[in-house]
């Protein structure tokens, strides 16, 4: 698969490869790959059924890993600093696990190598099913209104920062005028227990520990996707990771506090 990606910087800088996480793109990531683009090569990559690379009938791990790899043979990428968000960030784990020697630095926001049906915690599984059902119903209403969308997410989803997020999948289609998903919604409503689940501590069991490259966690003070208990298995996995905390950010921590954001990227870089 070729994927869509965005560039920053110039051939002869270290190479520093993005990846977004659900219902994202390389779009969310335009600031800090701008300011990163002064100093450093960047690529903001659009995963498979998002934002405009292809859609794929699947949606697994295995096969973001893989579009990963070809995307570094495809671009003579031999080896780059390697920035994950959220489901980005486990396809960021899975690649650099699978291909340590590709891997110069990586860097993890928000997320840990976790299954979260685990500790009760189905209540994250539940909210991506409402969000993918909603925008499901908005691909079957059609709608002719980038307006009219706002509206019936805010009603459904009752949270006007995640409403404003998911607009920015929102496109007209040329030939019919009518508004749709650039997601391959269905695709990742059938995945979606792979997504909430794959890449946990059980999966890297047989590669414990992992010193082959440096590993940086950044959390966001008030998000809840990375606990002290989280912090300890990270430790099993990565006997010499670093952790950095933003304050007053929640799972969007880049949007949220983009200046400590970067900073904690230029520390660790």
């Amino acid at each position: 698969m070729k994927l869509f990606y965005r560039e920053e910087g110039e051939d002869n800088q270290q190479v520093i490869v993005i990846l977004h996480g659900l219902y994202g793109s390389s779009d969310n990531w335009l600031t800090v790959g701008k300011k990163l683009g002064k100093s450093y090569h960047v690529y903001m990559v659009d995963q498979r059924n998002h934002g405009r690379s292809p859609n794929a009938e699947t949606h697994t791990y295995e096969d973001m890993t893989e579009d990963l790899a070809a995307f570094f043979e495809q671009r003579q990428i031999d080896k780059a600093a390697v920035i994950g968000h959220s489901m980005g960030g486990k396809t960021a784990i899975f690649f650099a696990a699978e291909y340590p020697e590709k891997v110069d630095k990586l860097i993890i926001a928000d997320i840990a190598p976790k299954n979260y049906f685990e500790l009760q915690e189905k209540g994250q599984y539940y909210q991506h099913q409402h969000i993918l059902e909603s925008l499901k119903e908005v691909r079957l209403h059609q709608y002719d209104s980038r307006e009219d969308i706002a509206d019936f997410l805010t009603l459904k989803l009752d949270n006007e920062s995640l409403v404003m997020f998911l607009l920015k999948n929102v496109y007209r289609k040329k030939d019919t005028k009518k508004f749709d998903c650039r997601i391959n919604v269905d695709v990742l409503y059938d995945h979606l227990d792979e997504i909430i689940s794959g890449v946990n501590y059980r999966w890297l069991e047989d590669r414990m520990p992992i010193l082959n490259y440096p590993v940086l966690f950044i959390k966001g003070e008030k998000s809840p996707y990375i606990s002290a208990e989280d912090e300890k298995k990270i430790k099993e996995i990565y006997p010499e990771v670093k952790f950095e905390r933003i304050p007053n950010a929640g799972h969007w921590l880049h949007a949220e506090q983009p200046k400590l954001f970067m900073e904690a990227l230029e520390r660790f870089i």
